[in-house]
Formats: C-alpha cells, structure tokens, sequence
C-alpha cells in the first residue's frame, strides 16, 4: 500500500500557514480536482478525496495539533482510516464544499441544530526541572460564557426575539447563480438574522445582544513527568460553549519549557558541559557532577583528555510512559589557564623540559604519523 502524503504537501503549504491560507489551499485544490469537472477520471477523483482528508485535518485545530506531533500515525493505521468522500470527513459532506465555493449549500439546514463550541489554545510555560518531574499548574484564562441576565437570548430581560422577516424565520435566503455547472440554486445565510431566523429589538445591556460575555476562569492540570517542549494536553469540554445546547469545546494546553543553564535534553537524555583544570585533567580525582537530583561524586582516570564524555545511566528525564530514565552524558573541556605570573610560567617551562616525549600520547602518534608522510615524499 502507498504512504500516504504529508497533508501539508497536499495543499502545498508550510506547517505555519494560517487558518485563512489553508481554507484558500483548500477551495483551490478543490475546484482543481473536483469530479464534475474530470468526469470518469480516477485519478482526479483519488487527489480530491486526498484534499479533503487533508483539510479535515489541518482546519481542526485539535485535528492539527495531533497531526503536528504524530503525523499520520496519530490517526490510527497511517491516517484518517475510513475516510469517506460523500461524508467528507463526517462534517458535512459534499454540502460543505458548496459552502466553500458558492457561500451556503443544502447542508445549511443541519446548522439549525446543535453546534459544538469552538476549541481554545493556552500556552503554559514550565521550567526545565518541572518538565523533568512533573508539576501541578494552576492557571488562568478568558472563554465565553452564556450571558446570566438574559439567559444567552440575547434579548433584554422581558423581552423576546421577534422571527426576522427577510428570511422568515428560517435563517436562509434562497437564490439562483450561474456556475460552471449552470444555473444553481444557493442558499445563503440570512444577513440580517445572521442565521438565527430571530431579530433582538431590545437588547441586552449587559451582553449586547450576542448572548454571551467573556470571563475568566481558572484550570488546574497536572503535567506528567517527562513532557517536552511543544507538547500538549487536552482538557474536554473547558473550551467555548456549544450553541442550541450543543457540546462545549476543548481547551488545548501547549506546554512551553524554559531551557537550563546546565543542561540540554534530547528525548529523554540530558547533556552536558563540565570545565577540568589541566591539574584535574592530567592527575584525575574526584569532581562533582551535576544532576537534575543534586550533585554526585565521580572519579575521572589520570590523563583525562578533552572531549571525553562520560555517561551516567539513569540521570536522564523519567519516560513518560513511566517505563524508565534517560541517561545523563558529561563532557569534560580542559580548561587551560590564562595569564599567568613568571613564577608559574616558569615552573611550566620545567615541567615541560623534564618530559620525554612518551608522555602525550596524541602527540607522538601525529609526530609519526607526519614522518611517515615525508619519508614517503621524499623517498
């Protein structure tokens, strides 16, 4: 079976294309590949359904935070799985594509039903050692709520929204266009009612006759041990409240960690850099290595040359499928001191003059290696 191509690829655009960018990818690619416009051509018919999968995924902010980090991977065996043409991506069918071309399509009549509310982003930045073990946040943020004096009518308290005689009360407005496909009967939402099929005459002074006010709320989530950067949590139902009794959206927690001063991590190994004094290099002793846990005692051998790393099993970052640690991998650099008094120059100068030669391994290995080369040359 062929891989499945990155969604991204499909509408040609990068991962930061913005909502509008992917909507206009998307009705481009769309007409380009419809089927009525490539009467019994399978291929044609194969990219489309390719588009809208792709679509259905990358304009559901849920949908594409998954995808981001998992891939097609994240949606069961290689993707979407059952992906269905006539039921495009079950949100609507080939109704939501005439909404995409034309404004409104047959499928305007299932908006007068429930509506699930939008899904809300927050970005929870942690520090590096809270990632590493895991913490219990608390946080605040702002979603919309329905108004408390008017009940979400919108109306003032008293009052009632009257049926908007434009669309008369339907919430759409029929009319005929000419397309490509010739004439075509649209319908369209109502302008004056937005869809409502109501008109507020009177309305709320505390919402404004949207029904709704913004408020702030405070969330608790625990974040596990062992989440990196870029990573998220969904917590159901604490996103933007459904219409007509729909279902509440999701708040999508991405989590943001700050870096350390110590420390880089890949996956779930820590790395990092330690200074040696030529002293410490040369003699080896015991040096303090720092861990996420505190610092522990480590004997490094005699003659210790820079560059050498050193790997301590089990001081990494806790997996997150509680299965185990990463390990901690030490680097040592010699550092080689700096302005130095006479006394200590010349006490180096003596040191240097009391030295065969055998001492520095590296150095008689290049020496001979050099010799080689010219006694080739020369030969």
């Amino acid at each position: 079976m062929a891989s499945k191509r990155d969604y991204y690829e499909v509408l040609e655009i990068t991962k930061s294309a913005s909502d509008a960018d992917i909507k206009a990818a998307f009705r481009k690619k769309a007409k380009q590949y419809h089927p009525d416009l490539h009467p019994n051509d399978k291929g044609a018919e194969t990219r489309f359904k390719e588009v809208n999968e792709a679509y259905e995924v990358l304009s559901d902010p849920q949908k594409r935070a998954r995808y981001d980090q998992f891939g097609h991977e994240g949606f069961g065996q290689g993707g979407m799985g059952g992906f269905d043409f006539n039921g495009f991506g079950g949100s609507g069918g080939i109704d939501s594509i005439f909404d995409m071309f034309f404004g409104s399509g047959g499928g305007q009549q299932r908006r007068g039903g429930p509506e699930r509310g939008a899904d809300l982003r927050y970005d929870l930045s942690i520090t590096f050692e809270e990632a590493a073990f895991g913490v219990k946040k608390e946080f605040r943020y702002q979603r919309q709520e329905n108004c408390d004096m008017c009940s979400g009518s919108g109306a003032k308290p008293g009052t009632s929204p009257e049926r908007c005689k434009t669309c008369n009360g339907t919430g759409q407005v029929k009319s005929t266009t000419n397309s490509l496909f010739g004439p075509t009967m649209t319908v369209r939402t109502c302008s004056v009612c937005g869809g409502t099929g109501k008109i507020i005459i009177d309305r709320c002074t505390k919402c404004g006759g949207n029904g709704r006010v913004r408020v702030t709320k405070t969330e608790t989530v625990n974040i596990p041990a062992g989440v990196d950067d870029g990573q998220g949590l969904t917590i159901s139902g604490k996103g933007e409240p459904g219409r007509k009794n729909g279902p509440a959206g999701d708040l999508l927690v991405f989590i943001s960690v700050k870096p350390h001063k110590l420390f880089k991590r890949e996956g779930y190994n820590l790395f990092c850099e330690i200074p040696l004094s030529f002293t410490q290099a040369a003699l080896g002793g015991e040096i303090q290595i720092p861990t996420l846990e505190g610092p522990i005692t480590h004997n490094i051998p005699e003659g210790t040359q820079n560059d050498t790393e050193f790997r301590f099993r089990g001081h990494g970052v806790t997996s997150l499928r509680g299965t185990g640690k990463g390990d901690l991998y030490v680097r040592v650099r010699v550092d080689i001191p700096r302005k130095l008094t006479d006394r200590q120059k010349s006490l180096l100068r003596e040191f240097e003059d009391s030295l065969t030669g055998k001492e520095y391994e590296g150095r008689r290995s290049f020496l001979d290696r050099m010799k080689d080369l010219f006694t080739v040359r020369e030969g």
